[in-house]
């Protein structure tokens, strides 16, 4: 029987990333952040969802910046706030989540950027498909790991 450490899940090499980015530290923008990230995923998840390779998520997500940047300028009517939406090969923070530590450096991914771009980031893997798998956090880690295993191996 394999222990948790052992099951450790890595993102695959040939993956991409989302990452957004919010304008600043304040709490204010932390919310401002949680909001566009709740009003756009769901529309790109469904730009996503027939996906069956790498290539193809790359061709949708190329094909419809312009959608996706018009997503983020709608969840942003209210505020008086810049963004910026990029895709292609992007900085990542090191990140510690669920015992697994994801190291800096650059990578493939969509990275939209509010603002001053200098508060904490929110960031997940869009292929394989394993940006909104969580929904809440009542799942374990041993049956997270498992689920996210049998995603990533779907895809290989």
């Amino acid at each position: 029987m394999k222990s948790i450490n052992e099951s450790i899940v890595i993102i695959p090499e040939n993956s991409l990333r989302f990452r957004l980015i919010a304008n600043s530290p304040s709490l204010e923008d932390t919310v401002i952040k949680n909001e566009v990230k709740v009003k756009i995923e769901k529309d790109i998840a469904t730009l996503l969802k027939e996906s069956n390779s790498i290539n193809e998520s790359r061709k949708i997500l190329s094909n419809n910046l312009n959608i996706i940047e018009d997503k983020v300028e709608d969840a942003l009517k209210d505020y008086n706030l810049d963004f910026e939406v990029n895709f292609g090969e992007n900085y990542f923070p090191r990140k510690e989540y669920k015992g697994v530590v994801y190291e800096e450096g650059l990578y493939e991914s969509l990275v939209i950027t509010l603002g001053n771009g200098k508060g904490e980031n929110w960031w997940c893997v869009l292929f394989p498909p394993l940006c909104f798998l969580e929904s809440s956090d009542d799942t374990s880690d041993v049956e997270y790991q498992f689920f996210i295993s049998s995603i990533i191996n779907h895809f290989k």
